[in-house]
């Protein structure tokens, strides 16, 4: 075993030092892992230290605890030897970032903590959460009451913050540990912004999870047409204490100016075209990470509806509902094609679970080469819009 596994494998296996542990990506030549991201740390059960190994598919998260020592040292062995890209390790006193180069070779940076932590231990969390119920985030967004305790009506919108981080500390690390995405420094933070934020609630977690979880140094815009969301985001962040590095703008995505320009653009939930129009400004900025969770979907919806199905699918057109459910999934398809012609690589992921809202498709995309002008992939999406008479609107905007 090279030198930055051993030094991977014995933080994995001190029970003691380890806080928390992230396996991810994959690597170039590889087969895929059979998970897409692994957790571990150490939790104290009645029958002892464990270490809690939570492996995540598409669909849902499986748990298993293996005894600390023996059992726990040949887990992570199995777990080292899978072909994940990215390693991102916690420990009491330092913080590990391993990446597997396209070569193979695995590169180690460490960082030392200026002061020790304190592991959590505790094994009654419904899942390794980044932001705790107590974070002062949700007293300013008002999902908790004034003893840090989620209000119970306001559960599935936690559930959706605290899913939504994850999926962006996981995303934002990978893509930095790859070199996808550079370091940030205080004289060159991170720039990222929230196209159609609304509210700001994930505008701010976004912000809370980079700047104050991560440590990274960020400036986090988020954009919105209405005039109330720009106050509403202002006064929010003016409530945490970060009116400097999280600000709100008041302008359409399609002339809301940002410079320099981000290279992280967030997309949550904008209605319809509006995915569309913030897809392509990420395209246009160059945005090496792209998180975008459509909404509704009624353009191509429309379109099919005018549509003459090609062979065999016309029974797909024939129900209201199961065309509207297909327009979706036809939707979605189309950008994530869009997306990866543009130089992307892209994962198709469930969002929240179906209980919590059926809008719960989340593209997640990180630039990794030129746009691809023509080939196997550009033919594949020209014979599906063909196939079905479409128009999409990306497709416009991106003039493909």
């Amino acid at each position: 075993m090279s030198e930055p596994f051993s030094v991977l494998g014995s933080a994995l296996r001190d029970d003691e030092g380890l806080v928390r542990a992230v396996a991810s990506g994959r690597r170039k030549g590889l087969e895929p892992p059979a998970w897409r991201r692994v957790e571990l740390r150490y939790v104290d059960l009645k029958a002892g230290r464990h270490l809690q190994v939570v492996r995540y598919d598409d669909q849902q998260a499986h748990t298993a605890n293996h005894a600390a020592g023996a059992a726990a040292g040949a887990a992570v062995e199995e777990l080292i030897a899978l072909p994940f890209g990215t390693w991102h390790v916690e420990t009491a006193t330092a913080t590990h970032q391993l990446r597997v180069t396209k070569k193979g070779e695995p590169l180690l940076h460490t960082k030392r903590r200026t002061a020790p932590v304190e592991p959590d231990r505790g094994h009654d969390r419904e899942k390794s959460r980044l932001l705790e119920e107590s974070d002062p985030l949700f007293a300013a967004l008002g999902l908790s009451d004034a003893d840090g305790r989620i209000k119970p009506s306001r559960r599935a919108k936690f559930r959706q913050v605290q899913e939504f981080v994850r999926l962006l500390d996981d995303c934002v690390g990978e893509a930095i540990a790859q070199g996808k995405l550079r370091r940030p420094t205080v004289q060159r933070p991170l720039r990222v912004v929230d196209l159609g934020c609304g509210n700001g609630y994930l505008t701010a977690a976004a912000h809370r999870v980079l700047a104050g979880v991560r440590g990274l140094p960020v400036q986090v815009i988020g954009a919105d047409v209405k005039e109330q969301s720009r106050d509403h985001g202002t006064a929010l962040a003016a409530t945490l204490g970060v009116s400097d590095s999280l600000t709100f703008v008041a302008g359409s995505i399609a002339d809301v100016e940002v410079d320099p320009a981000p290279e992280v653009v967030l997309a949550l939930h904008a209605c319809d075209t509006a995915t569309d129009d913030a897809l392509a400004r990420a395209v246009g900025w160059g945005a090496a990470v792209v998180l975008a969770a459509p909404c509704c979907h009624h353009d191509v919806a429309a379109q099919l509806r005018r549509a003459d199905a090609p062979a065999p699918y016309a029974a797909l057109l024939r129900d209201g509902i199961v065309r509207e459910r297909f327009a979706d999934t036809l939707t979605d398809t189309l950008r994530a094609s869009l997306l990866r012609l543009e130089g992307y690589r892209v994962d198709v992921v469930e969002f929240i679970g179906s209980e919590h809202t059926p809008r719960n498709t989340l593209l997640r995309a990180v630039r990794k080469g030129p746009r691809v002008s023509g080939g196997a992939e550009a033919a594949e999406y020209d014979a599906l819009v063909g196939a079905w008479g479409l128009t999409p609107r990306l497709g416009v905007l991106l003039d493909r």
